[in-house]
């Protein structure tokens, strides 16, 4: 009965059951855990690798340090991440997915992604809470009407569990292992990384940029369904939209002023673009569409307070590639000054 009124009402609770929301929760977190798991994979064997070849000093000191977080705190964040996208509705996953996509869009042709690789890398650990929405909104469109639902249902949530044992089996093994084997050629898995871990960023990418293609376009039918049936919604929401792009202008503005600021500057920006959809719900939605956000507030911090590590690697890098540019830059006015001198 709880869990319903959580839900809200039945005309767009995502499944029949309370066992159908959390399996349906279940598939968003696990690709949560498949992505940061996979990121922590990349970032560790590149700090490997150029600790190595003697680059990144820097990187190495800090991130060849950082311990393997706790199985009970991963278990901790994989099964409030499964809750809290149990208990949140079509609704506001549909208006998440398309902020976030907006967002995405608006960064990348505003400052575009680095050869370095900075921008992407923000990009994917920001997308975290949002990827689990995508995933779950993208569910809730495809078995509307399917006549065996709770079964599809249950063998998409197994498969996204293997893959989520995988990817952190993966990382397990890679965290306290890979420095050895990949020196010593000891084991597959990690010749394999060696040889072509580089092209799981360029993965990552590709996948996540299909799964919010393909729930893109089925949280713009939700939208449209739930929100814009009326003319006088539509200018409504015309307006609204135009002040949120121009919140999002001000949102990227203020982050590359405060960049490294790290996890603060991005829990500031969550704050300010879920502050601008809790508005909006209390404008337009229902009360239960207001307790969705204030959920989503608790899943994005459940996933960017223990991306830190991440983070801070993604800062590193950005530093050591503006020093390194820095010092290019300053050996060729050298060596143009003393070419100038010896033409003289």
């Amino acid at each position: 009965m709880f869990f319903s009124l959580i839900l809200g009402t039945a005309g767009w609770t995502p499944f029949d059951s309370p066992f159908e929301s959390f399996l349906q929760g279940l598939v968003g977190a696990c690709g949560i855990s498949v992505l940061c798991n996979l990121l922590r994979v990349y970032n560790f064997i590149q700090t490997c690798n150029d600790s190595d070849t003697g680059k990144g000093s820097k990187r190495s000191s800090s991130s060849l340090g950082t311990p393997l977080r706790g199985s009970w705190g991963s278990a901790l964040q994989f099964w409030l991440l499964t809750v809290f996208l149990s208990l949140m509705g079509s609704r506001v996953f549909s208006l998440i997915v398309l902020e976030f996509s907006l967002r995405a869009v608006s960064t990348w042709a505003s400052a575009g992604l680095d050869a370095s690789g900075r921008g992407l890398d923000m990009i994917l650990i920001q997308s975290q809470f949002t990827l689990g929405c995508s995933l779950t909104s993208a569910m809730v469109f495809f078995q509307q009407g399917a006549p065996h639902s709770s079964l599809s249902l249950f063998l998409a949530a197994a498969l996204s569990w293997k893959l989520a044992s995988l990817s952190y089996s993966l990382w397990n093994h890679v965290a306290r292992l890979y420095p050895l084997h990949s020196t010593k050629h000891y084991c597959g898995k990690c010749i394999t990384l060696l040889t072509s871990g580089y092209t799981i960023l360029a993965s990552l990418q590709r996948a996540v940029v299909l799964a919010f293609a393909v729930a893109c376009a089925a949280s713009t039918t939700t939208f449209y369904d739930h929100f814009l049936f009326q003319k006088d919604t539509m200018k409504f929401w015309t307006l609204l939209t135009l002040c949120y792009i121009m919140l999002l202008v001000y949102i990227q503005g203020d982050e590359d002023e405060h960049r490294q600021k790290g996890t603060a500057a991005l829990l500031h920006s969550v704050v300010m673009r879920l502050g601008a959809l809790l508005v909006l719900m209390l404008a337009m939605g229902d009360w239960s569409d207001v307790l969705h956000i204030l959920i989503a507030f608790l899943g994005e911090a459940v996933c960017l307070l223990p991306s830190r590590d991440l983070l801070q690697a993604v800062l590193n890098e950005e530093e050591e590639t503006g020093s390194s540019r820095y010092e290019e830059s300053s050996s060729c006015k050298r060596s143009a000054i003393k070419t100038s001198s010896r033409d003289r």
